[in-house]
């Protein structure tokens, strides 16, 4: 079954979903978005969490700087230490 249709939302079956599925009270029911209806049903078209290749595909492209290729605190102020 599909709540939402090239017509429109079936209101009856959002509200059978949220009422009676997810429990919401009415005044719960009727102050949320159509979105966040969806979302809390699991049909919202939300991004996908980051895979561990993805990940991997990010940190190749920006890596952490090594600690030695910081500037030191006495480098950025102009000063030397050494």
């Amino acid at each position: 079954m599909s709540l939402v249709s090239t017509g429109g939302f079936d209101w009856p079956a959002l509200m059978r979903a949220g009422i009676n599925g997810l429990r919401l009270r009415p005044v719960e029911f009727w102050a949320l978005t159509p979105a966040e209806l969806l979302l809390m049903l699991g049909a919202g078209s939300g991004s996908a969490p980051l895979s561990r290749a993805r990940l991997d595909e990010l940190t190749q492209a920006y890596p952490d700087k090594a600690p030695d290729d910081a500037p030191h605190k006495a480098d950025v102020k102009g000063q030397d230490n050494g």
